[in-house]
């Protein structure tokens, strides 16, 4: 069931590779846990079987690079790296269904221009499948035609993906699909388009069937809808549609669609939050399990074939379990534990002998270290919405806890961290930011303000036309609620974030100047106008949900005056004079989504306005920092700036400014 569901999922969603494995520095328990274990990269992880289940893949570092290791599944201490990039690594591969066959996609310095390629174990030989400067993906794979493959690229129109037929004997790259208007589709087995999704000019979404090559309407998803709605692939014979859909009810429940008779059976649903994810048979990719997530994430198994087996998996170790991959033969799968506490664990699953063999941690340093329990905590905003967060309080200050109370010995400096997106949510599980701070002596809270995805429609679209109104609210809401608690005091709180995070960390310093006392911006916007107008091409199709996010009311014209006086209204560069604390600011030049532009145009109007700030530049990232060299200067910066705001301690910098591409474009970062 690899097939393309939507193109965009959220609009500022922030990628920053996290977990970690530097050799040669000290271990010490008494010391601070080194950035360079938290932020660094992993050992090895995303650990997958090929499909025949010859072979056990990983990523990890090569030479400092994370790239592709395969060995025998039998051995996996035969592993070795099989592919060999220096640059910023490889973070996404698919096995394809010939044997020794993989596939990965990677940009070029963050511009998300993602290339395709292909790589064959015999030889090693690695083939780029599609063109620099050009966006493309991997489309659908099909165990039914392994000789080819669908890849979806917007080379003939940068905003319009249209989906080719890769074949991999021949090289042939055949367009199946041009595409006009759709921003979302679904293939089958037969490598081909069944389904596809528009927006329309209301803000609904429309999917069409194809049925000989030809569309006609299947379904309208109202705008209210259509961010807990959507297709989500089909069963191997291309006789049943699986959908998440909230039409008619609060939360997004899974139906499947019987495509004979269009009669529609509701599979799963709960009070408390979307139906997240779901675990397919890999012979029929009916649906066996599935999850949501409300603090946290709960398994439910519907099929009995499967039963037993995650029932000894539960028991087998605590954490919450992942399947990261099955074999066709369904007789051993890869399993991942991810804990709050502890690195992510994998293991080789055997289901004829229900035993579970240890594979490795992502993170074996970070073993070496006592790190803090994440918390789950319900806050309720102004208008008695349930805002679920998640707190950090180093262990050696905390008294007791519970849902919705809190008792530490003393209170701390609190580090309000705030997610991307915004339809994206925070989770509880290992989070190095958070390790990161709690180890230096902060509380650090994380907040599923409204607009946040996975807690049903009324919830993400209340969201809608708050940007620096009830959703900054929710924010100030959740601070109240950690000073009521007594974690810490209204003169001792920081706002960091990258994003949309990076945009409320600008709101906060801006807007509410006297609410924090420093704050970390990472690619976040400055001025939504400009924004508005530099989104990448491919956003385009989807531009009229973006205006109601902005907005929450489609008519509106940006171009309009009503339509620039609303935006900046909203834009923290419109009240860039009030800001009187300190600011750290850090872009990637090759953001597409964010543009560099965004934290130019702040930063020249503070300087003009000899408001001091500190501003960071990485010449070779995008949305987000990839590379470990740029990661660890960014936060070894960030650690030194938020130890002045507060007077802590701090590891020192050392040699974590080494090898970086940062530009200190203004302001001096290590004083």
């Amino acid at each position: 069931m690899k097939n393309i569901v939507k193109i965009i999922v959220a609009f500022f969603c922030m990628f920053i590779l996290t977990a970690c494995n530097e050799k040669g520095d000290k271990v010490s328990k008494n010391d601070f846990i080194p950035r360079k274990v938290l932020f660094g990269n992993p050992d090895r992880t995303a650990a997958r079987l090929s499909p025949d289940g010859k072979y056990i893949s990983f990523v990890a570092p090569h030479e400092g690079v994370l790239n592709i290791f395969v060995g025998d599944a039998k051995d996996p201490s035969t592993a070795k790296a099989v592919t060999f990039d220096k640059g910023r690594g490889i973070r996404s591969y698919f096995w394809g269904y010939r044997e020794g066959e993989l596939f990965y996609m990677q940009d070029t310095d963050g511009d998300e221009n993602s290339i395709v390629y292909k790589l064959n174990l015999d030889d090693l030989k690695v083939a780029a499948l599609t063109e620099k400067g050009v966006k493309a993906f991997i489309a659908n794979i099909s165990e039914k035609n392994p000789n080819e493959i669908l890849i979806s690229s917007n080379k003939r129109d940068s905003r319009f993906f249209d989906v080719y037929k890769y074949h991999l004997d021949s090289g042939e790259m055949q367009m199946i699909f041009e595409n006009t208007e759709y921003v979302g589709f679904t293939a089958d087995e037969d490598n081909q388009i069944r389904f596809t999704t528009k927006m329309l000019a209301n803000g609904d979404e429309q999917i069409d069937k194809f049925i000989d090559g030809k569309p006609e309407i299947f379904k309208t998803i109202k705008f209210e809808d259509n961010t807990t709605s959507g297709a989500i692939g089909l069963n191997k014979a291309g006789t049943k549609l699986f959908m998440l859909d909230s039409e008619g009810r609060d939360k997004g429940a899974l139906f499947e669609i019987d495509l004979a008779t269009n009669e529609q059976k509701l599979i799963a649903e709960n009070d408390k939050a979307d139906i997240q994810n779901i675990i397919t048979d890999p012979k029929t990719d009916e649906i066996q399990a599935y999850t949501y997530n409300y603090d946290r994430t709960v398994t439910v198994v519907i099929a009995p074939s499967i039963k037993d087996d995650i029932d000894y998996l539960n028991a087998f170790e605590t954490g919450e379990l992942q399947i990261t991959s099955r074999t066709l033969k369904d007789d051993f799968w890869t399993v991942a534990y991810i804990k709050d506490n502890a690195p992510v664990s994998y293991y080789i699953y055997d289901r004829a002998n229900k035993k579970a063999k240890f594979l490795f941690v992502n993170n074996e340093r970070i073993s070496n270290y006592k790190l803090n329990s994440m918390r789950p905590v319900i806050i309720k905003s102004r208008d008695g919405l349930e805002l679920v967060s998640y707190l950090t309080v180093p262990e050696s200050n905390l008294k007791d806890i519970g849902s919705s109370l809190v008792k530490v010995k003393e209170s701390l400096p609190l580090i309000l961290v705030v997610h991307g997106g915004p339809n994206a949510r925070d989770v509880w599980g290992y989070d190095p930011t958070h390790q990161w701070l709690a180890d230096r002596g902060y509380a650090v809270l994380s907040v599923n303000y409204r607009g946040s995805t996975g807690f049903g429609k009324k919830f993400v679209r209340a969201g809608d036309g708050e940007w620096a109104a009830k959703m900054h609210d929710d924010l100030l809401d959740a601070i109240e609620w950690a000073i009521n608690q007594g974690i810490t005091t209204r003169d001792k709180v920081a706002i960091f974030g990258g994003s949309y995070g990076g945009y409320a960390t600008l709101v906060g310093l801006a807007m509410t100047p006297d609410v924090f006392a420093c704050g970390v911006d990472l690619v976040g916007p400055s001025n939504l106008e400009t924004l508005l107008a530099s989104i990448p091409p491919y956003w385009e199709p989807l531009k009229i949900d973006i205006i109601r996010k902005f907005y929450g009311d489609v008519s509106i014209n940006p171009e309009s005056e009503e339509g620039k006086a609303i935006l900046a209204k909203k834009s923290p560069l419109t009240y860039c004079d009030q800001i009187k604390k300190p600011l750290l600011i850090a872009q990637g030049a090759n953001d597409p989504r964010v543009k560099q532009a965004e934290s130019d145009q702040i930063t020249n109007k503070m300087v003009e306005k000899s408001i001091p700030v500190t501003y960071l530049v990485y010449p070779n990232e995008g949305h987000g920092f990839a590379r470990p060299e740029n990661r660890a200067s960014f936060y070894a910066i960030a650690e030194q700036f938020l130890a002045k705001c507060f007077g802590k301690d701090a590891e020192p910098i050392g040699s974590d400014l080494d090898n970086a591409s940062v530009q200190v474009v203004h302001g001096d970062p290590v004083k």
